[in-house]
């Protein structure tokens, strides 16, 4: 096992990666009351749950299951709905953690019912997922979806532990496994050039599960977010630089129906979109655009966007979250492993990388 630490002063948690992390409960007990809600996904709880239930009993907590259905049409209000009558009707008090057991949709819906209710109480991640391994269990983002947009309703609320058990990535089917890929791409083209080099060596490795290959890719994804996530929590700054790809991403997830495209692979083609983009606005030599986009083709993602106008995924991206001062705001790069934020871009450029994407 490997541990990490995402330090934020008192609030500061650490990041256990390796193989059967979830079955120790000396893992689970510094973080626990009386009492722990497990929610988790029809697909996910007869593989895991059993599992951490006794690491969880044997850290001396009560453990209440919920399971919600599986998806991205989970993240709204009937689920939240549904997962506080259940912590309610268990009598769960604000001393009571919440266990998120899955991948992004559940860390999302679970944190986000950890955050509100009673006013917030404790919560632990055990990512089941790639994407939610490298990425979304890491840093304190939680939110439910809206149907004008992504994760529009959400707060930023701190897991007190991740626990990512490298094993469950055996049981994720290949979809999943490539949509995650989409994140560990976005990190290094973004964050980290020597990273991004051994991504260009290794996708290979990555796509046929090799052990090692993935295990470092979950760790060096949680260095690279924990070191941002510690200098701006709040996304005011750098934080926003994770953002890559995810301007053009939300709008195709939220055109075509949440779930009709998996998240990693919307973030795969708007990577695509993002770095055609930079080349046209004269930031990115070409050469580093298509080695984005031939990395995203490798690990079997989608390098072009679903067939919709420009005009509808420009509408779209004006309501998103990163937007400020009324202007649409997109993540570029000045070169791989650097990126930057940029809110001049003219519209015009943004809708011939859309188009240059599908060519």
């Amino acid at each position: 096992m490997e541990s990490l630490r995402v330090a934020l002063a008192e609030r500061s948690y650490p990041i256990h990666i390796g193989a059967g992390v979830i079955d120790r409960a000396e893992l689970y007990a510094p973080h626990l009351g009386t009492s722990a809600a497990i929610v988790t996904n029809e697909v996910v709880g007869p593989l895991y749950l059993a599992r951490v239930k006794r690491a969880l009993e044997a850290a001396g907590a009560r453990a209440v299951e919920i399971v919600v259905p599986d998806g991205e049409q989970t993240k709204g209000w009937p689920m939240l709905d549904r997962v506080i009558d259940a912590m309610l009707a268990a009598r769960l008090g604000r001393d009571s953690t919440i266990v998120a057991l899955g991948g992004g949709v559940i860390g999302d819906l679970a944190g986000f019912a950890a955050a509100t209710y009673q006013r917030g109480i404790a919560f632990i991640q055990i990512p089941t997922t790639l994407l939610a391994q490298v990425d979304s269990s890491v840093g304190g983002k939680t939110a439910i979806n809206h149907a004008r947009g992504k994760n529009m309703i959400g707060a930023f609320h701190q897991p007190r532990a991740v626990l990512s058990d490298v094993t469950t990535l055996d049981t994720l089917p290949p979809r999943e496994l490539r949509a995650g890929l989409a994140e560990v791409i976005k990190h290094g083209v973004a964050l980290d050039a020597d990273f991004a080099a051994w991504l260009e060596r290794s996708i290979e490795r990555l796509v046929g599960r090799d052990r090692e290959a993935l295990a470092h890719a979950v760790r060096r994804s949680c260095e690279l977010k924990a070191a941002i996530v510690a200098a701006d929590e709040r996304e005011s700054g750098e934080r926003a630089l994770l953002n890559f790809g995810h301007t053009f991403g939300h709008a195709i997830e939220t055109a075509t129906g949440y779930g009709a495209w998996l998240h990693g692979e919307a973030v795969a083609a708007g990577m695509v979109m993002a770095a055609e983009l930079s080349a046209l606005m004269g930031r990115l030599k070409k050469n580093e655009a298509s080695r984005v986009r031939d990395l995203v083709r490798r690990a079997g993602l989608p390098v072009a966007g679903p067939a919709l106008s420009p005009e509808r995924l420009i509408e779209l991206m004006a309501l998103d979250k990163k937007a400020a001062k009324g202007r649409t705001r997109f993540v570029v790069l000045d070169s791989i492993g650097r990126a930057a934020l940029a809110d001049d871009v003219e519209e015009a450029l943004v809708r011939q990388a859309i188009v240059a994407a599908a060519q």
